[in-house]
């Protein structure tokens, strides 16, 4: 069987919305749950075929691909939901309360890009204004802990040079732009400013790191966010890292990281002098998640040594003395979530991820507002979106695998519960047509048991089906995980089985598993993949003509060597801005810093120069298997 492959990178006229609603064209009008002739399935895509035009050869294959499909077609038991249920701009989304309670800001479009909107906690949605007026999709936006500002952080024109701005949330719009005036506080040009704390002793305060200095480390500075006056704190000569705080504000460790990327906790003493206090090897993590009642210890999330799985610690910084807290109870995943009350400085809760999230409460009150939650959304995940300062009103997210989010208030007094903003209201209407994920796992080549997330299409049998393996970027570190996937219901609605394979150095399966995947692109991980498919083919659940192979980033990557390593197994692929050469990957500009931990296995290969290796895992050696 010979592999169509498909590189959207390569198709640079279109732009990237646009790509995406391409990739999902495509796999849209090979629908195999809808009964139709080869002339309807043409005419459907000859309103598509202005875009091809600069890339002849692209038509015919994709031309090929339709009429050798366009026969293998099954009844259709669902309707065929329009892709702009899933991909288009949600109506309302990234709710949060203000601290003080008085004021719900949201995401909402705003001449067609989403941008930040507030109202009165009283009033109606339909009452609020925009308050952004970006032309391009911020990074996010947060409230600061006075009320006082809105905070968000966006690039220019999608260059990537990340500034931090701020708004007024009570001030009056720009008769011209219809919107308050933002400040821009780090008007600098090719920078990337990172947040590292948000004062709440004085909320006019924020810490960040900007590397207009030197563009591969970041500078220490405080920010004064009415005035944007800049106060250099720390120097970065050192390679830190990262900077963290205590409840005071205080800075009291550093993270420095060498060229082989193994990293050292520096203790910031009275007089300004750094000790190093704990070690991580670049094949192990760690980090300080917060800190306990009196700052004396800092909660340590590790697997340094001996340990697998992470775990949570209590340390000493003086002393470097550690105390265990916790790790899974089943000894299955890593150490998820460490959840604090800001007010008494003690553990709310924990967290944990294997095929669902779970939660283990160390504050009764807290477990029993949480449980009440979960009552009221059978079959849903409740996730606490935002909260006042004192928690006694909070802005819940709650939804699943088939069900559209929704987003709820919540008054943990009167316990009573108000609907806010449906993101998709209008897939909420059919929501009762979207399938149901659910956790599978099956051994690789060697062994290796490899979780993973298989979704079938709706109303149909589970048996001989078309099937889409979608694979998550990364690779290192990243995972799938349950829950609602446009993606994935859009091609499960269009008569789509998809895996969703969390292949060896998927993150949160421990460090042995995150490990595996070292040195192992197109090799051991791709038969991570592989396998998955062969286990679906096994169990008669795949028609092994008819697999297709598609992913973003490493997932790109995947897919290319895919249709390179095994053109057998792939009917087509969808390579989504993947690299082909992993030598362009790791050329200098694009791994400065603290960048080079995500390849740094590869790096290490090409320092040794071991070029061999890198060249059989690059699919551009083997291209003319395709």
């Amino acid at each position: 069987m010979t592999s169509i492959g498909f590189n959207i990178a390569s198709l640079h006229a279109f732009q990237a919305k646009k790509n995406r609603n391409y990739i999902f064209f495509l796999l849209s009008s090979i629908n195999f749950k809808q009964s139709s002739k080869l002339n309807n399935i043409f005419l459907k895509f000859e309103v598509y075929l202005s875009l091809l035009k600069q890339n002849v050869f692209m038509r015919i294959l994709i031309l090929s691909f339709l009429m050798m499909m366009a026969g293998m077609t099954y009844a259709q038991k669902t309707p065929l939901l329009d892709r702009d249920l899933f991909f288009g701009n949600p109506e309302i989304t990234g709710g949060q309360l203000s601290p003080d309670g008085k004021w719900i800001s949201f995401m909402k479009a705003h001449k067609g890009i989403m941008n930040v909107w507030v109202k009165k906690f009283d009033e109606a949605f339909d009452k609020a204004k925009p308050l952004t007026d970006s032309q391009r999709p911020l990074y996010g936006y947060f409230w600061t802990d006075d009320s006082k500002y809105i905070l968000y952080v966006k690039d220019k024109d999608g260059d990537e040079n990340i500034n931090i701005f701020a708004v007024d949330p009570m001030a009056s719009a720009n008769a011209e732009t219809g919107v308050p005036e933002s400040r821009n506080l780090t008007p600098l040009k090719e920078v990337t400013a990172q947040i590292y704390d948000v004062s709440r002793l004085n909320p006019d305060i924020m810490m960040i790191g900007l590397n207009d200095r030197d563009k591969a480390w970041h500078d220490l500075y405080q920010l004064k966010i009415s005035t944007g006056e800049l106060t250099l704190m720390y120097q970065n000569n050192d390679r830190i890292t990262s900077y963290d705080f205590d409840w005071d504000e205080k800075l009291r460790v550093l993270s420095r990281t060498d060229e082989k990327g193994n990293t050292v906790f520096l203790r910031v003493d009275e007089n300004k002098q750094l000790t190093p206090i704990y070690e991580t090897t670049v094949t192990e993590q760690a980090y300080i998640s917060n800190w306990n009642e009196d700052n004396s210890q800092f909660y340590l999330v590790s697997n340094v040594g001996e340990l697998d799985k992470s775990t949570l610690f209590l340390m000493d910084p003086k002393t470097t003395k550690k105390v265990k807290i916790e790790s899974d109870p089943e000894n299955k995943v890593d150490f998820g979530g460490l959840r604090m009350d800001r007010h008494t400085r003690k553990i709310i809760g924990t967290s944990y991820t294997l095929d669902k999230t779970k939660y283990y409460w160390k504050d009764k009150s807290w477990e029993e507002m949480y449980k009440f939650l979960c009552s009221k959304f059978p079959g849903r995940e409740v996730n606490f979106q935002s909260a006042t300062k004192d928690y006694s009103k909070f802005l819940i997210a709650t939804g699943g695998d088939k069900y559209a989010s929704e987003a709820y208030f919540y008054d943990a007094k009167t316990k009573k519960l108000i609907h806010q903003y449906t993101p998709r209201p209008k897939l909420k209407e059919v929501e009762k047509h979207l399938a149901e994920m659910t956790p599978v796992s099956y051994k690789s080549k060697d062994g290796l048991e490899i979780p993973a997330y298989l979704t079938l299409p709706a109303g149909m049998e589970a048996k001989n089906l078309p099937v889409v393996v979608l694979v998550h970027g990364g690779p290192k570190g990243p995972r799938d995980y349950w829950g609602y996937n446009a993606e994935v219901q859009f091609l499960a609605n269009r008569g789509y089985a998809v895996l969703q394979p969390n292949f060896r150095a998927s993150g949160g399966y421990g460090k042995k598993f995150l490990n595996a995947g070292d040195l192992q692109w197109g090799k051991l991980m791709q038969d991570d993949i592989t396998y998955g498919v062969q286990y679906l083919i096994n169990k008669g659940i795949a028609d092994k003509n008819r697999i297709a192979i598609m992913g973003g980033s490493y997932g790109g990557y995947a897919t290319l060597a895919g249709l390179a390593f095994t053109p057998d197994l792939y009917a087509c692929g969808v390579d989504i801005v993947g690299p082909s050469n992993i030598f362009t990957l790791l050329s200098p500009y694009r791994v400065l810093g603290s960048r080079k931990g995500f390849y740094m296995e590869w790096w290490v290969i090409l320092i040794q120069k071991k070029e061999k290796l890198i060249r059989e895992a690059s699919p551009l050696s083997v291209q003319t298997k395709l």
